[in-house]
């Protein structure tokens, strides 16, 4: 048999079956990982540590064999000293210079003897024309003796950049962790071969942990960057609060993560907050956000 309601006790139902507002909203711990990579491939000699170690900065965590780079290196170096030695104050180019330099001024002075002897009459102008000559041929040298010189000091800063990048490529095969955290996943193993900038281990700093909830678009003017919440879970200490440090410029509907009946269904913003105590919350754990 089927009862017809009377309209006020319709009304008592849907009031009993509407949303309600709530002053609690759901959300999810979040992380923001750090992803060590090496800026050259190559093969895992060692692996340092394993997941769920925790490590200082500046802790070595993976170090890529050397072999291949050593020689490149070893190369850059050569090339260096050889570079150095030949502008250096007893090379052999140095020495040019000043050889020069003495005969430019060895012939600088004969002309001037010259000159004055032509002055007097005891001497044809023929043999000051040749002191010209030697004077221009003296400086000549010189010059290209400087300009030999100076391309040779160009050239060992080209290699002595070459080798301090070769020092460096060889020193960036030991990855070291940027800051102190935890490690989270290990990608690769000892023996493995990992191209250039490829992520090897996730390194989660304290820091670097966060909730994410969001805020129906009737609630968002109460919202402020930097403004206090209150988080809760299971396991979470009491009085955990966090701040307030990210406001989506864009209402996007309810994640499907969320299932309440005040939050189906409704345009919301995505809200990001930084923790009190960043360890008490893992990432991907349901929270509760209390706004003030």
């Amino acid at each position: 048999m089927i009862r017809r309601l009377t309209a006020p006790a319709l009304a008592a139902v849907l009031c009993a079956c509407s949303p309600q507002e709530t002053t609690t909203l759901q959300g999810y711990g979040e992380a923001e990982y750090v992803y060590i990579a090496a800026q050259d491939g190559g093969v895992i000699k060692t692996l340092e540590v394993k997941e769920g170690d925790t490590v200082a900065a500046g802790q070595a965590l993976v170090r890529l064999d050397p072999d291949r780079l050593q020689f490149t290196y070893d190369s850059a170096h050569a090339a260096a000293d050889a570079a150095r030695s030949r502008v250096a104050d007893g090379g052999a180019l140095a020495e040019s210079v000043r050889q020069a330099q003495a005969n430019a001024d060895l012939a600088a002075r004969n002309l001037k003897r010259t000159e004055a002897l032509v002055a007097n009459g005891t001497t044809s102008r023929a043999r000051l024309d040749e002191d010209r000559a030697a004077l221009k041929a003296a400086q000549a040298a010189l010059a290209a003796a400087i300009a030999e010189r100076d391309t040779a000091l160009r050239n060992l800063g080209t290699a002595e950049a070459e080798e301090g990048l070769a020092r460096r490529r060889l020193a960036d095969l030991t990855l070291a962790a940027p800051e102190a955290g935890a490690i989270e996943r290990v990608y690769y193993r000892a023996g493995e071969v990992v191209a250039a900038g490829t992520p090897i281990l996730a390194l989660l700093p304290p820091a670097n942990r966060k909730v994410r909830f969001f805020v129906p678009e009737a609630r968002l003017a109460s919202v402020k960057p930097g403004g206090q919440v209150t988080v809760t879970c299971d396991g979470c200490p009491a009085g955990l609060t966090g701040t307030i440090s990210f406001i989506a410029g864009q209402a996007q509907y309810t994640p499907p993560v969320i299932y309440s009946l005040e939050e189906r269904a409704k345009l919301v913003f995505l809200v990001e907050a930084r923790l009190s105590t960043p360890e008490a919350v893992r990432p991907g754990l349901p929270v509760d956000v209390a706004l003030p």
